[in-house]
């Protein structure tokens, strides 16, 4: 059975640090492209930021400098870490696998940013 369990949310002040973490089991994480999604209040989901299974990242433009998106293969683990976090990052986010025609989606944690 595939999961991506994320976690690590919660509320932090603007400018502060975070870090999201995503388990996965019942696949084969290291073929996997690993990607970061948020979704706003009101918004449409979008991407934040992606690391292929060679580890190769990429990155959203508003996010680009503030957030790592790093992952383990032994612990079949992607990370998120958000530094310099904006009241504009307020989102669910959400832990992604792609690989051929799988997709896979987590059931998201949320992170608030304000004061």
């Amino acid at each position: 059975q595939v999961r991506l369990v994320e976690s690590g949310g919660g509320l932090v002040q603007p400018g502060g640090s975070l870090g999201l973490s995503c388990a996965a089991s019942g696949f084969i994480f290291r073929l996997y492209t690993m990607g970061w999604y948020r979704q706003a209040p009101g918004k449409q989901r979008e991407l934040v930021a992606t690391i292929t299974s060679s580890g190769s990242t990429d990155y959203a433009d508003d996010v680009r400098g503030r957030l790592t998106i790093s992952r383990d293969n032994a612990k079949s683990t992607v990370y998120l870490q958000m530094t310099g976090l904006k009241p504009e990052d307020t989102a669910d986010y959400y832990c992604n696998a792609k690989y051929n025609v799988n997709d896979f989606w987590g059931q998201g944690t949320q992170v608030t940013v304000s004061s």
